[in-house]
């Protein structure tokens, strides 16, 4: 034990005198989750919205007036016939276009069905959908209004309610996620990187010659990061919680012990690319292209695992960021508990035994 702690002592060591490690390990998870936390709301919000009212009534001018009173659209401008519309949506002016019929205000008094047509630019198909959306909802409930006006008819009430994320804020969704990718960084490619620096600055041929065993050498170079890595999770989860205003309903210490068994993997992983590769650029090309990469778009932290192809399905399966990510959104946003995320538990202790362990077997206190 005292020649392991030796080891873990120099790693920190050389760490603290490596002065480009230090602000990759601390700022660098700041700023990603900064630029991430802003930069990935997915939030419709003030869609430029072009206005054709070819009826020009009262009644045609209170539902512009629900458009424009409501958050979601603002007006950019009005033409007087569709004709008009696909310029500015060819040229990013407008993404949306609400067109009013003439004999609107007409239809609407005799209580028949006016009509109103949305015309939404395609190409940036989350926004089309959500301000298509968002519209209907505004027309129906025009046209509920007039028809309330006309002899009652009998009609079923949709009353919504959304558990856990009220107001549907997708920064919610994605902000979580950014600690699994700052963890997949820190703990993964790093440690990686460090081991193989032993070759290229041939400080390994001295270990070679030390009393040391090729466990307390391996233990003594991954526990450092362990540390960095809790400290780094503490550090996320403050920051999430204080800038963001995400909210921490489960418990903290089951999220940090899930944490230490989600960093079995990623450091499992990053010793296994070391016993692998001889240079830290190579490294850094194996763990970020053929395994970071692959891992953030497969885990279902960006994008849902339902709507992959069914192959892709199977593989996620084999990656630890998916059940990590489950972990983070149920602690932070359902306030679970381990009752109900022990299968994520076992699946990442197992998961990450296994990686140790194939891990270790490929590691030899060698310069081959």
């Amino acid at each position: 034990m005292n020649a392991l702690w030796c080891v873990i002592v120099k790693e920190f060591l050389q760490l603290r005198q490596d002065r480009k490690m230090i602000p990759a390990l601390i700022v660098g998870p700041i700023v990603q989750l900064l630029a991430l936390g802003y930069a990935a709301n997915m939030d419709v919000n003030d869609i430029p919205t072009l206005l054709v009212d070819q009826d020009r009534t009262p009644a045609s001018r209170t539902l512009v007036e629900r458009f424009t009173g409501s958050r979601y659209f603002r007006l950019v401008g009005g033409e007087d016939t569709t004709d008009r519309v696909e310029p500015w949506l060819v040229t990013g002016r407008a993404q949306l276009a609400v067109v009013i019929a003439a004999g609107y205000g007409e239809e609407a008094a005799a209580g028949r069905s006016p009509r109103v047509q949305v015309i939404a630019d395609g190409s940036d198909s989350n926004s089309a959908v959500v301000g298509l959306g968002y519209a209907s909802r505004i027309v129906s409930q025009a046209g509920a209004e007039l028809s309330g006006a006309s002899p009652p008819r009998p009609r079923i009430e949709l009353v919504p309610r959304v558990w856990y994320n009220p107001d549907l804020l997708s920064r919610w969704f994605y902000v979580p996620a950014v600690l699994a990718m700052v963890l997949l960084l820190v703990t993964m490619i790093l440690p990686s990187m460090a081991i193989v620096r032993e070759k290229e600055i041939g400080t390994l041929e001295q270990i070679i010659v030390t009393p040391l065993q090729s466990w307390q050498l391996m233990v003594g170079k991954l526990v450092p990061f362990v540390v960095i890595g809790l400290f780094d999770t503490l550090l996320i989860v403050g920051l999430t919680r204080l800038v963001f205003g995400v909210p921490l309903r489960g418990s903290l210490l089951l999220l940090m012990f899930l944490s230490l068994l989600y960093l079995l993997n990623t450091l499992g992983l990053g010793l296994l690319v070391s016993t692998m590769v001889n240079t830290q650029q190579q490294a850094m090309m194996f763990c970020a292209f053929l395994l970071m990469v692959p891992m953030i778009y497969l885990s279902g932290l960006v994008f849902p695992i339902a709507n992959m192809p069914e192959v892709f399905q199977y593989v996620s399966y084999a990656i630890p960021v998916r059940y990590y990510g489950n972990v983070l959104r149920g602690i932070f946003l359902r306030g679970s508990g381990l009752d109900v995320l022990w299968p994520e538990a076992l699946t990442l202790a197992g998961m990450g035994t296994l990686l140790l362990v194939l891990a270790s077997l490929r590691f030899r206190k060698s310069l081959d």
